[in-house]
């Protein structure tokens, strides 16, 4: 059991702050015992390896497990510029999704990529780190796509969450990415070439070079001149391959209609300049969804990535909430 190696490589760490004779592996158990821990773990989830990062000063403190975004991205090499002062508070836990960071490099998966797998492996992952770490629940954030998997579990299994925090979430993506394109089409309005192929897209998306020109022109339009380069394009281009038929089932999702009443107490992050989740459909959601606690916080200063725009502000929120929430118990 992964839990049994683990301890006995903290027993090794942990030798000179307990003497000469140690303690036990039954002794370290977290419930009994403040145990530090950085390290990558490789559970079998969903029929593959899958690398899990977990991080904290103390077994006992609350798990916060991040959703990355993407599909296909890892926010497990930066956490440490959005984590510095939740770790405070939490054990931080990061996953690599297949085909994603680590998890690709140790093993790609071997089956088609789809929501409901990508669904089912959250759910496992959940389930692995609260035998492994000995908690009854977590706290879950998901950020942009990685809310696709939070919303799965906040709808099907409230009862493994202390609270869900939303962050830039997918909502209505369909209605989101319509919007997106007439701002792109407004703000390019003089600028030929981007006109031209902002004109090209289909919505639904039928071809990858649909998906690609409308993120090409918004990441343009946030200041990333690489997105004219070939390689650029390439490297887009083979992203596509892998996922578009998973963005192009995230199109279908509509959460006020599917939606609309939740179990756990959630929280949603929208960045005030955000044009790729429409922060005015998630502000919209959000007064209808009916929950037992909820509240939205507006970043003045975020577009789509409020972890990497306003990090102190974004931990610091997380935290206000939950010592809040312990007051009121």
């Amino acid at each position: 059991m992964i839990i049994k190696s683990l301890l006995l490589i903290l027993l090794t760490i942990l030798l000179p702050f307990y003497g000469c004779n140690g303690q036990n592996k039954k002794e370290l158990n977290p419930e009994n015992s403040s145990v530090k821990i950085d390290t990558l773990l490789t559970p079998e989830i969903g029929g593959i390896k899958q690398v899990i990062e977990i991080k904290t000063d103390d077994f006992n403190k609350p798990i916060l497990l991040f959703l990355s975004g993407g599909p296909g991205s890892s926010m497990m090499k930066n956490a440490d510029t959005f984590t510095n002062i939740l770790k405070n508070k939490f054990t931080i836990v990061q996953w690599d999704q297949r085909d994603a960071g680590q998890t690709l490099k140790l093993n790609p998966s071997p089956s088609k990529l789809s929501v409901k797998q990508m669904e089912e492996d959250t759910y496992q992952v959940i389930n692995f780190l609260i035998k492994e770490l000995h908690q009854e629940k977590i706290y879950l954030l998901g950020s942009s796509w990685g809310n696709v998997l939070g919303f799965d579990i906040v709808k099907n299994h409230p009862e493994l969450l202390h609270s869900y925090f939303a962050v830039n979430p997918v909502i209505s993506q369909l209605a989101s990415e319509k919007e997106l394109l007439k701002t792109l089409k407004i703000h390019f309005k003089e600028n030929a070439l981007a006109s031209k192929e902002l004109a090209s897209i289909n919505i639904p998306f039928k071809i990858d070079e649909d998906i690609f020109y409308l993120r090409k022109w918004l990441f343009y339009k946030d200041g990333k001149e690489y997105v004219t380069s070939d390689d650029f394009k390439k490297g887009f281009l083979q992203w596509s391959k892998t996922w578009s038929p998973v963005w192009n089932e995230v199109m279908n999702i509509d959460l006020p209609k599917t939606l609309q009443e939740i179990d756990c107490p959630i929280y949603f992050f929208v960045g005030k300049n955000d044009i790729q989740t429409s922060t005015k459909i998630t502000e919209e959601y959000f007064e209808e969804l009916k929950a037992p606690k909820k509240d939205l916080f507006l970043f003045e200063n975020s577009g789509h990535q409020i972890h990497q725009d306003e990090p102190e502000k974004f931990q610091n929120t997380i935290i206000q909430i939950l010592e809040t929430n312990k007051s009121e118990q």
